[in-house]
């Protein structure tokens, strides 16, 4: 056996591994996934108060970093309809506008009006946060320190399953109903 096909085999059979190991995930190239469970982690909300991930203890979270003026803008739709169809059986899709990328609001009670009413919002919202770079918030530090996924762009995608491990991630163009994602979002919702 060559050096390169030892390299292929010995590479599909760590992926294999990792897949068994956290035993929770759709491993491909286009997700990371965690090799611990997530810490405590909190965000103002735009609504007034603070959430904190103790509130969300044994459901499944989809992370979202948002911008009401980006090109992606319109999967609020989706986002909404995903959480709308899945809430029930314990899903939480937690919206995280930011301006890192330079298409937000200025203002909390702009995003939150533009949502409303543009989108019908009614899913867990932070306050304006970074997700990006030294000040980011500290759940997005962890999660590219665990899986090396950060945002690149708005509407980013994170999955936790229940006890808060990364399960799969996503990039922007990635649409929320219908595909890869909700796939996932099912099936982390069908494990205990």
């Amino acid at each position: 056996m060559t050096d390169h096909m030892r390299r292929k085999v010995l590479g599909g059979m760590a992926l294999s591994a990792a897949a068994t190991l956290i035993g929770r995930t759709m491993m491909t190239q286009a997700q990371a996934a965690s090799t611990e469970a997530a810490p405590h982690w909190s965000f103002e909300s735009i609504y007034g108060g603070s959430y904190d991930s103790s509130e969300f203890k044994g459901k499944p979270i989809l992370l979202v970093n948002t911008a009401s003026l980006c090109g992606y803008t319109p999967q609020y739709t989706a986002l909404q309809k995903l959480y709308d169809t899945y809430k029930d059986q314990g899903l939480v899709v937690f919206a995280v506008p930011s301006d890192d990328f330079h298409q937000e609001k200025k203002t909390n009670g702009e995003v939150k009006t533009f949502c409303e009413l543009n989108y019908g919002i009614t899913m867990p919202m932070a306050t304006i946060s970074k997700v990006t770079g030294p000040e980011a918030a500290p759940i997005y530090a962890w999660i590219k320190k665990t899986t090396g996924f950060a945002p690149r762009w708005n509407f980013n995608k994170v999955l936790f399953d229940r006890h808060g491990w990364v399960v799969g991630t996503w990039r922007s163009g990635d649409e929320p109903m219908g595909g890869s994602i909700e796939e996932a979002v099912r099936q982390t919702l069908s494990q205990a």
